[in-house]
């Protein structure tokens, strides 16, 4: 399989009306302190049969103005992978399964000390063929 998961899952998260429009984003360029944003970005993953499943690790960032608004959207965000994003199809590629690797957790961005919670899982994908 030769897609890139990033975009597939940007496009899906920023379908949900549960999310800040403009907040989900495969780039934090152009981004300005202080933002609400959901950041994805692939810290891994492999191929698991063949030419067919890649098992792709994904990470979220979610930076909020508050704790509580962050952390209220980091479990927005993991909800809607976990329970509503397998059986999928995003443009080709069906979602098989998603499993959780890291719940969300407190996060503060290092440089900017935003509130910010983290989370990561696991996205079964497959050609829609």
């Amino acid at each position: 399989m030769r897609s890139d998961p990033i975009p597939l899952l940007v496009s899906y998260l920023r379908s949900i009306p549960e999310i800040p429009a403009g907040a989900v984003t495969g780039t934090l360029v152009g981004r300005s302190v202080g933002e609400t944003t959901v950041y994805l970005m692939q810290s891994g993953g492999y191929r698991s049969r063949r030419d067919r499943v890649d098992r792709m690790f994904i990470v979220y960032d979610v930076y909020g103005q508050s704790p509580a608004e962050a952390g209220a959207l980091a479990y927005t965000v993991r909800e809607y992978l976990l329970e509503q994003l397998p059986g999928q199809s995003l443009k080709g590629v069906l979602v098989l399964d998603v499993r959780e690797e890291d719940a969300p957790s407190w996060h503060p961005d290092r440089q900017s000390l935003e509130p910010a919670y983290s989370g990561e899982v696991s996205v079964y994908l497959v050609a829609d063929d």
